[in-house]
């Protein structure tokens, strides 16, 4: 499993302690006319994660004040990953970086905004100012 992956479990995996949990019962199955036997209903698409409300919920519980909207160190850090600068050269091969890593800064501004757009890509629900 990727770097990239073990992020996007981390934070589609948590549950934020502020987001209310659903209380409507799902409805019984309804019997077919034929046969009389019940028919499970067809189960809704999966609700986009709200990744916002995720790293704002571990970041108001993390004894660090950490900057997950513009720093990928602060993002890996707040979901309890390494990330150390070989981490991030590692997700940064992963993600099909092709700048120069010894340029730390560029590539982690680079890392960041790629980060972001996959999450949104796989299903999470990012903020527009922080896709473009």
């Amino acid at each position: 499993m990727g770097i990239f992956s073990n992020i996007m479990g981390k934070i589609f995996g948590h549950k934020p302690k502020a987001a209310p949990t659903p209380t409507a019962a799902q409805p019984a199955p309804a019997p077919t006319p034929a046969t009389g036997t019940a028919v499970a209903p067809v189960a809704p698409p999966p609700e986009p994660v709200d990744v916002t409300a995720v790293l704002d919920d571990l970041a108001a519980n993390n004894s660090q004040k950490l900057d997950w909207r513009h720093s990928i160190v602060d993002l890996m850090k707040l979901v309890g990953m390494e990330s150390s600068l070989a981490e991030r050269k590692e997700l940064a091969d992963e993600l099909g970086y092709t700048g120069d890593k010894g340029d730390s800064a560029s590539m982690n501004i680079w890392l960041h905004k790629q980060v972001i757009k996959k999450l949104s890509e796989n299903g999470g629900k990012v903020p527009a100012e922080l896709v473009d």
